[in-house]
């Protein structure tokens, strides 16, 4: 007799348990599938007018973003450009100073070593610094691009196919630690880092930008680094830190990359 109340016990459970499981298994939404797309096509010109609401939501934003980006940071006494120079121009020079200085801390504390060159391209510049007030609108101007600071250690023989790159390209490249004079031929007449000349036995750091750093511009030997380090740093950033340090902004065409005449 027990043991007949034991199995009438053992499927009453089983029952409950079956049941249970079965109410929960239909509560259970299907997966929503999509049965058809509709959609007009809607013209955005001159004769489009905001929608209140929506305009209501997004005026505190944009101008927040308009009173960031207007507010003034330095100063610039003359225009400066990326076409006033041959081989160096004052646009491109300070370029270069601002990724020198503004990432040499970045690195130090990083690695311990120093940033002995920097190297961007010219046509990474895409835009002039008109005389005024400089903001941090006139960085996304010039950099409008969400390139950051690469430094990679290179050794003697790459920095020689980047000097031979440089004399080849006749472009004025941003160069920063280092200068290089041409002769009339285009062949290199001097080169040195920091004053010193190149020592093909030694690697050296130099900085770049992360596009330039994968061959962008055909610069390949940047392929060859023996190690690389990647600050995270904008190169943007870079120069809205440097903006809000400075008074003025003079940068000058000066001698780091010129030719004999």
């Amino acid at each position: 007799m027990a043991k007949l109340k034991h199995f009438d016990y053992l499927k009453i459970k089983h029952f409950v348990i079956f049941i249970t499981i079965s109410l929960f298994l239909s509560c259970k939404e299907g997966i929503p599938t999509i049965s058809s797309i509709e959609g007009n096509r809607i013209t955005i010109d001159s004769n489009s007018t905001a929608i209140d609401s929506i305009q209501e939501f997004i005026t505190p934003y944009h101008d927040r973003i308009e009173e960031i980006l207007t507010n003034p940071l330095a100063y610039a006494p003359f225009t400066i450009s990326k076409t006033d120079g041959q081989y160096n121009t004052t646009a491109g020079n300070l370029m270069a100073d601002i990724v020198l200085q503004q990432s040499q801390p970045i690195f130090k504390q990083r690695t311990g070593n120093n940033i002995d060159v920097v190297l961007l391209n010219h046509g990474g510049i895409r835009a002039t610094i008109s005389k005024g007030n400089v903001t941090a609108r006139t960085a996304y101007e010039v950099m409008p691009f969400e390139n950051t600071v690469v430094v990679v250690e290179l050794k003697g023989s790459s920095l020689l196919k980047m000097i031979d790159y440089l004399s080849k390209a006749k472009r004025a490249h941003p160069i920063a630690g280092m200068q290089l004079v041409l002769n009339k031929d285009y062949s290199v007449h001097t080169f040195s880092i920091n004053g010193k000349p190149l020592n093909k036995e030694q690697t050296y750091f130099v900085a770049t930008s992360n596009y330039l750093v994968t061959g962008g511009d055909n610069m390949n030997f940047f392929k060859e680094y023996v190690s690389i380090t990647e600050t995270e740093y904008k190169i943007r950033n870079a120069m809205i830190d440097y903006f809000t340090k400075v008074d003025t902004l003079e940068p000058k065409v000066d001698s780091r990359f010129y030719q004999l005449q």
